[in-house]
């Protein structure tokens, strides 16, 4: 097998997964309100009970995470909110770098690249005001104020669509997408066994991959 380097440790990839399952069920639970055949399926009201334990767990999983990782919450909530040259760098080359092949176009990437880190920024921002709006349809909605409740739908559901189309973006990018290396040295090992090859992380996070490799720093 190829030389490969810690991207993720356990912990990390276990919320990831916990809270990607708990999201899919939220997303499909809440498709069907937008699709009228598939309005059958909420008779009896067990897609709400569902979207309701994937809501809750949606939330619990993060919160028993954060305390016992302060420093990797900490250093992906930087990432995420820190912006500079590099992310102007990877805009510039990302049409020919995705839709071209071409790798030579991409300056050096961190640990999360501009993509990612526009990803990574959705599902905190977008986490919250889910959390807000749904809590308020869930527990106000026979005593709150109808234009408020009607005011959290709309937010709710703008979050919703804007979050699932790009929920199969970060899919296709992280599985599908040929500059993502196969699956067992790419983008999705990196999730699935916390490891990818050192190949993949010199062409895709060198930035990261020199600075990890001379400090010994391990994974997120």
């Amino acid at each position: 097998m190829a030389e490969e380097i810690e991207r993720y440790r356990k912990p990390t990839r276990v919320l990831h997964w916990v809270h990607t399952s708990a999201f899919i069920l939220l997303f499909l639970t809440g498709l069907v309100l937008f699709v009228p055949p598939l309005a059958i399926l909420a008779q009896d009201s067990w897609t709400r009970l569902i979207h309701r334990i994937a809501a809750v767990t949606f939330v619990v999983a993060p919160a028993i995470y954060i305390p016992m990782n302060w420093r990797a919450t900490l250093r992906g909530v930087k990432d995420a909110f820190s912006w500079g040259l590099d992310d102007i760098g990877w805009m510039r080359a990302a049409p020919r770098y995705y839709f071209l092949g071409d790798e030579k176009a991409m300056p050096p990437q961190e640990h999360m690249n501009t993509g990612q880190k526009m990803w990574w920024f959705m599902v905190i921002v977008f986490g919250v005001i889910f959390l807000i709006t749904g809590a308020i349809m869930w527990f106000a909605r026979t005593t709150g104020p109808a234009a408020l409740l009607q005011w959290m739908v709309f937010i709710h559901d703008v979050a919703f669509i804007t979050t699932g189309a790009m929920l199969f973006v970060h899919i296709y990018l992280s599985v599908a997408h040929p500059m993502m290396r196969p699956l067992r040295t790419g983008a999705w090992s990196s999730m699935a066994r916390g490891k990818v090859s050192v190949e993949y992380a010199k062409s895709h996070h060198g930035k990261w991959y020199e600075r990890v490799t001379k400090d010994g720093e391990s994974g997120g």
